[in-house]
């Protein structure tokens, strides 16, 4: 049987010596920096959970155990709307992403059973691309690693904060929370909106998301907005953004953009 502590001890003592000898300053600044946004965003979720009606233990656990940004906050909008199967079928389809991400970072997970379960468990868009933009294969793990266990601690920190807010406050509204989580989107696929194709992709979605809201129930507009794909044309695909001008490289250890430009905790 797994044993999540013994998962958890195979972590830190194979991990936490590279993690030491391939993290460099700007690394870790630009990890810490998500991170905090992260435990924000996971204030904002726990909120707009609990004024949802969610239990509290429901709340954290999903979390814990879970831990998908955006699909919590789908699924909570979906279960409080009455459509617990929409709910389930919109998480998959929104994780599903998940199975190319794993195949891209593969390798930075180690051999050992236990590693790469709670590495796939820590797996979200930010650690995948802070792994993918760095050149050498130890700074690949040290950034896959950090930044998958930064994130899960402010997430799940922030999380409690929520739900301990959410009960003092009444109303996440009144403060704002409810905006915390599409403004955090909007902030991630802003560079991509350079492009005329992602432009039009993003036009086109929001068009059928906005058109369908009236007639739909809750979360069913957004996953219609995927239609928005198909202004994509055959053979298209969504890259970075182009260099700026000057056409200078990245400095090494840069982040890539998330795939997908969106993110989780996310």
């Amino acid at each position: 049987m797994f044993d999540l502590t013994n998962a958890v001890s195979v972590f830190i003592v194979v991990n936490m010596g590279s993690i030491r000898r391939a993290a460099d300053r700007r690394m870790i600044r630009d990890v810490a920096a998500f991170g905090l946004a992260a435990g924000f965003v996971g204030l904002s979720y726990g909120a707009l959970a609990i004024a949802g009606g969610l239990p509290a233990w429901a709340v954290v656990l999903m979390s814990v155990a879970v831990f998908a940004g955006g699909s919590q906050f789908l699924a909570v909008a979906l279960v409080t709307a009455g459509s617990p199967v929409a709910a389930i079928l919109a998480g998959l389809l929104l994780n599903a992403r998940h199975l190319p991400m794993g195949m891209a970072v593969a390798d930075v997970l180690g051999t050992r059973w236990p590693a790469r379960l709670v590495g796939s468990h820590l797996m979200v868009d930010e650690s995948v691309a802070f792994a993918l933009g760095q050149a050498e294969p130890e700074r690949r793990r040290a950034a896959y690693w950090l930044t998958g266990g930064m994130i899960f601690v402010t997430w799940n920190a922030g999380t409690v904060a929520g739900v301990l807010a959410g009960r003092a406050a009444g109303d996440p509204a009144s403060f704002g929370l409810d905006a915390a989580f599409p403004a955090g989107l909007l902030a991630l696929i802003l560079p991509t909106l350079r492009q005329a194709r992602a432009r039009r992709v993003a036009g086109l979605g929001a068009a059928v998301a906005v058109l369908a809201t009236p007639v739909l129930p809750a979360g069913l507009p957004v996953l219609l907005s995927l239609t928005g794909l198909f202004a994509l044309g055959r053979g298209g695909t969504l890259g970075t953004p182009a260099a700026p001008p000057g056409g200078d490289p990245a400095p090494e250890g840069t982040p890539a953009a998330p795939p997908g430009g969106a993110g989780r905790p996310c």
